[in-house]
C-alpha cells in the first residue's frame, strides 16, 4: 500500500510552529527541532509545510518572489535539506506547498513582464486593455475584495489577480510559462520532497474569452462561509475551465517521472468544491491527475450526525474506482475545530477524522484542541481580514503551544511572537497534556496508534450503519479488512443514548473519547455518554 494511502498528514504553518532564531517567527530549524515530537510522540507519517519560499509576505508566503529558494525569515536551502534528511531518517514524508495560480508582483518574471508590452515574459501573466470607458476588462472579483483587475499605469493595461493585487495571476496557457512552473516541481523533487499540496488549483485555468460572471440571484455563499461581495456572482468563468485537466495531467507526469515504485510522489490539490462528483473529476478519468483532491465537505456540513453521515456517504459513492478518499477538518484558512464546535465535540471530530476511510490531514495544534485566539485590531496581520471585515485568518494561525512558559515555548523567552499566544495556555500545551491520561493529545496519540495497528482502519472498507436502534444523534459506521472488523459509534449530542444493534456481536472496546473505559462488551448494544465516541471490535 503506497505511503500516502496510510500515512496521516500533519500540516505545519511554519510562521507559527517553532521559532528557533528569536525573531518571533517560526522557521525551518524550529520544525527540525520538533521532528521527534511528530514522529515519536504524536505518530504522524507525513508533514505538509506551508510556504517558506522567498516572498515579500503580502500574503505570508503565498506571494512567491522566488520558487526555488527559502526566504531568510525561515532559514536557508541548507536548512531545508537538513530538514528533509532528518525527517526521512525518522520515517516522515515531506510535502511542500506549490502555488501555481499566481506569483508575487516582485517575482523577476512579473517585474520583466510589466516593464513594457513587448517584454519577453509579458505573456507569462494575464493582461488586457481597458474597456473604452477605462474600466476593467470584465466584472471578475478578487476573493480578497474589490475588482480582480489592477491597472498598470505605465503600460496602460490591466493585469488579473484572483487574490491580492500583489499576486498577479500566472498564464498557464503560455507554453514557456507552463514549462517554467513545471521546472519548479522538478527543483524540489530533486531535493527529496515526497509531494506537493497544490494551492488553489482550480483557479489556474479561466475562461480564455474572459466572459463576465453572471449575478448570483440566490446570493448563496460560493464557499462554505460567506465571502462578502464575492458571493454576489456565480463563479462560472473565472475558475475551473475544462483545460485545467490538461494542467493537472502535466503536473502528475512530472511527479510520476520522479518516483519509483514504493516512493511515489503525491499530488494533493486545494479546491473548495462541495459537489462530490465535481470534486472527484479531478482524480482524472484514468486516475492520472490528482492523487488527493482535498475534500472539504465536512467544513460545510452542519455538525450533526445525520448531516455528517450524508456528506461522507455521498462522497464515498462519488469516488471513482481505484481512487482514495481524504478528509480535512481544519487548516490555516479555517476557524479551529474546537472553536467551531466546542472541546467535547472536537474529540468526536478527532475520532471521526482518524477512523474514516482515507487519508486525514491534521492541522497543527488541533491535537491539543487549540482554540482561535482573539486578535486585537492593532495586532491584526492577515491582509484578507484587513480588506474584508470578518474574514481575518489570524485567530487560527497563532503559535503552537509547547509548554506553559513565556510565549508557550514557541520562541525564546525574550522574543515577542508574531501573533499573541492566547490566554488558556496553562492547560492547552504539549507539556501539560503529554502525560495526562485523558487529554486531547493523549486521545489523538491513541487514535493514531490504533489506526496504524488495525488494518481495518488504515486500509479497510467503509460502510455506514442504518438501523432503527441507532438514535438520530449518533453516527455509526464500520471498517473492515479481511478478518479485522471494527465499529465506530459517535454521539453528536450532549445527552446519553443507547446504540442498539440486535444480532451484532460486539467484541472489545478499544478506545473511548473519554479515555476512561475499555475492554470486553456484550451483544446487541452500546451505551454512549454525552459527546462520547467509541471504537469497538466486531466478532
Amino acid at each position: 500500500m503506497v505511503w500516502w494511502r496510510h500515512d496521516v498528514v500533519y500540516q505545519i504553518y511554519p510562521r507559527s510552529f517553532r521559532d528557533s532564531s528569536g525573531d518571533g517567527v517560526g522557521d525551518l530549524p524550529g520544525i527540525l527541532e520538533k521532528l521527534d515530537y511528530l514522529a515519536d510522540v504524536l505518530g504522524v507519517g507525513a508533514v505538509w509545510i506551508s510556504p517558506f519560499f522567498r516572498s515579500p509576505m503580502a500574503d505570508f508566503g503565498y506571494d512567491v518572489s522566488d520558487y526555488c529558494d527559502v526566504d531568510p525569515l525561515f532559514g536557508t536551502l541548507a536548512d531545508f535539506d537538513r530538514l528533509v534528511k532528518e525527517a526521512h531518517a525518522r520515517g516522515l514524508k515531506v510535502i511542500v506547498d506549490y502555488v501555481p495560480n499566481h506569483t508575487s508582483d516582485q517575482h523577476p518574471w512579473f517585474v520583466e513582464a510589466r516593464a513594457s508590452r513587448e517584454a519577453p515574459r509579458r505573456d507569462f501573466y494575464v493582461w488586457r486593455d481597458p474597456k473604452p470607458d477605462g474600466s476593467p476588462p470584465n466584472n471578475w472579483l478578487s476573493i480578497f475584495g474589490g475588482s480582480a483587475w489592477e491597472l498598470d499605469e505605465a503600460t496602460g493595461q490591466y493585469y488579473l489577480h484572483t487574490f491580492l493585487k500583489q499576486q498577479p495571476d500566472f498564464n498557464w496557457r503560455n507554453p514557456a510559462a507552463r514549462a517554467a512552473m513545471l521546472d519548479v516541481l522538478r527543483f524540489w523533487l530533486a531535493r527529496g520532497v515526497d509531494g506537493f499540496r497544490i494551492d488553489a488549483f482550480h483557479f489556474v485555468m479561466k475562461d480564455p474569452e474572459l466572459r463576465d460572471n453572471p449575478p448570483n440571484a440566490a446570493a448563496h455563499a460560493a464557499f462554505h462561509r460567506g465571502l462578502g461581495a464575492y458571493d454576489l456572482q456565480l463563479h462560472v468563468h473565472d475558475v475551473a475551465h475544462p483545460d485545467l485537466h490538461d494542467v493537472l495531467r502535466d503536473i502528475r507526469r512530472v511527479l510520476d517521472d520522479a518516483g519509483a515504485e514504493g516512493s511515489e510522489r503525491v499530488a494533493i490539490g486545494e479546491a473548495h468544491i462541495y459537489d462530490p462528483h465535481r470534486l472527484c473529476a479531478y482524480y482524472g478519468a484514468a486516475l492520472d491527475e490528482l492523487h488527493l483532491p482535498f475534500n472539504f465537505g465536512l467544513l460545510k456540513a452542519a455538525w450533526q450526525a445525520r448531516a455528517v453521515r450524508t456528506v461522507v456517504d455521498a462522497y464515498e459513492a462519488a469516488l471513482p474506482p481505484g481512487s482514495w478518499p481524504n478528509y480535512v477538518l481544519g487548516n490555516h484558512d479555517e476557524p479551529r475545530i474546537a472553536s467551531r464546535i466546542g472541546e467535547d465535540q472536537a474529540r468526536i471530530a478527532m475520532m471521526l477524522l482518524l477512523t474514516l476511510r482515507g487519508t486525514p490531514t491534521l492541522y497543527y495544534g488541533d491535537e491539543l484542541a487549540m482554540h482561535d485566539v482573539p486578535i486585537p485590531p492593532d495586532q491584526a496581520q492577515d491582509p484578507w481580514g484587513k480588506n474584508v471585515e470578518g474574514l481575518g485568518r489570524d485567530p487560527e494561525r497563532t503559535p503552537m503551544r509547547w509548554d506553559a512558559g513565556p510565549s508557550a515555548g514557541f520562541c525564546p523567552p525574550d522574543a515577542v511572537p508574531w501573533l499573541p499566544v492566547g490566554g488558556d495556555v496553562d492547560r492547552i500545551n504539549v507539556a501539560a497534556q503529554r502525560d495526562d491520561p485523558r487529554s486531547m493529545l493523549t486521545l489523538t496519540r491513541r487514535l493514531l496508534a490504533l489506526r496504524r495497528a488495525r488494518e481495518a482502519l488504515f486500509a479497510g472498507a467503509y460502510a455506514s450503519v442504518d438501523h432503527e436502534g441507532i438514535p438520530e444523534t449518533c453516527y455509526v459506521f464500520t471498517r473492515e479488512a479481511g478478518g479485522d472488523r471494527v465499529l465506530v459509534a459517535l454521539n453528536f449530542s450532549n445527552d446519553a443514548c443507547e446504540v442498539r444493534l440486535p444480532g451484532v456481536r460486539l467484541g472489545e472496546l478499544l478506545v473511548s473519547t473519554h479515555l476512561d473505559r475499555e475492554g470486553a462488551l456484550g451483544e446487541g448494544g452500546l451505551e454512549l455518554r454525552p459527546a462520547e465516541g467509541c471504537v469497538v471490535t466486531l466478532r
